[in-house]
């Protein structure tokens, strides 16, 4: 059987979309992927560098191009903007990261209008409803990030905690991208139980404790990309990973459930707003929302994080 060719264009080469470029050359996850940065001598440096990869790593055209040479794709990935420096959220980044994809992204989506728009740029959400506004675009085909990053680092914190490989874990993080998110934790089970009741029953835990210890799980997810920063100075290795576990699911059109940021129209009582909720994703992009019951107490704290995320929408008037 012949293969399919896949193209991935990559909009940015800084830390972020250098290494999904090199981590979609690793899993042999496309057949070409062409790098498009006002930096041109960059985008050909990073091409170049993962290019000679290519004696032990699965085959891959890499090559640096023009915003033309964007036509074709089956994927765009939108990582340009500003990075985070320490010490700045992710919506101080707001007002000069909309503006940098105005001013490209609806010439792009002229170049490849059939291509899955993939935003991972902050702030994401944002980044995501001004991405389907400005182009046209359904809104099936454009996808942000998310909670993706988020809910990975959640299943390692959850996973460290109760000391098992993070295979064992399933939980999810749904809303911004940022502050405004939270962590349903009646959606979250180690070894295919409850995670309050693994903790109790299988790790002794009292229930007294528990949700303080919950809590601080929570706590740290949300810190985790400052630690980085602080430490580091960027945050690129796990939304990288992250971002090819989504392009991998779409590619391959297996309807994989994952928490990424789409447009609600009514969903969780919310409208004309992305944010990250679980999406059945695919060929076709986000097939549908998967709109799972949330308990009483979690589905208000959620109702407040949207407002809140309402606000900043409001706020930064983009709608």
């Amino acid at each position: 059987m012949v293969q399919k060719k896949r193209k991935i264009a990559i909009l940015g080469t800084g830390n972020v979309g250098a290494t999904i470029a090199y981590a979609l050359t690793l899993q042999g996850v496309c057949s070409e992927i062409v790098l498009v940065d006002i930096n041109k001598e960059k985008a050909e440096g990073e091409a170049l560098d993962i290019s000679q990869c290519g004696a032990c790593v699965p085959s891959v055209k890499i090559w640096s191009g023009e915003y033309a040479d964007v036509a074709g794709s089956d994927v765009v990935v939108v990582t340009f903007g500003v990075g985070r420096k320490p010490g700045q959220t992710r919506l101080d980044l707001a007002g000069i990261n909309v503006g940098i994809l105005k001013s490209v992204i609806k010439d792009v989506a002229k170049i490849a209008p059939d291509a899955l728009y993939v935003v991972v740029s902050n702030p994401v959400d944002v980044l995501t409803y001004v991405t389907i506004k400005d182009t046209g675009l359904p809104a099936n085909q454009v996808v942000g990030t998310g909670t993706l990053l988020d809910s990975n680092r959640l299943v390692r914190a959850v996973a460290d905690y109760c000391k098992v490989d993070a295979s064992n874990v399933n939980a999810y993080v749904f809303g911004e991208h940022g502050d405004a998110c939270m962590a349903p934790w009646s959606l979250c089970t180690v070894c295919g139980m409850p995670i309050r009741e693994y903790c109790t029953k299988i790790m002794g835990v009292k229930e007294a404790e528990l949700e303080v210890e919950l809590q601080n799980i929570y706590a740290g997810m949300v810190a985790a990309g400052s630690k980085v920063i602080k430490a580091k100075g960027a945050t690129f290795y796990a939304i990288a990973a992250s971002t090819v576990q989504l392009i991998k699911a779409l590619l391959a059109d297996t309807d994989t459930i994952l928490p990424v940021a789409t447009l609600l129209n009514g969903e969780y009582g919310a409208k004309n707003l992305c944010t990250g909720v679980l999406c059945k994703v695919g060929g076709s992009g986000v097939k549908g929302i998967v709109e799972v019951p949330l308990p009483e107490d979690e589905m208000k704290l959620f109702s407040e994080k949207l407002a809140s995320l309402d606000n900043t929408f409001n706020a930064l008037n983009v709608r």
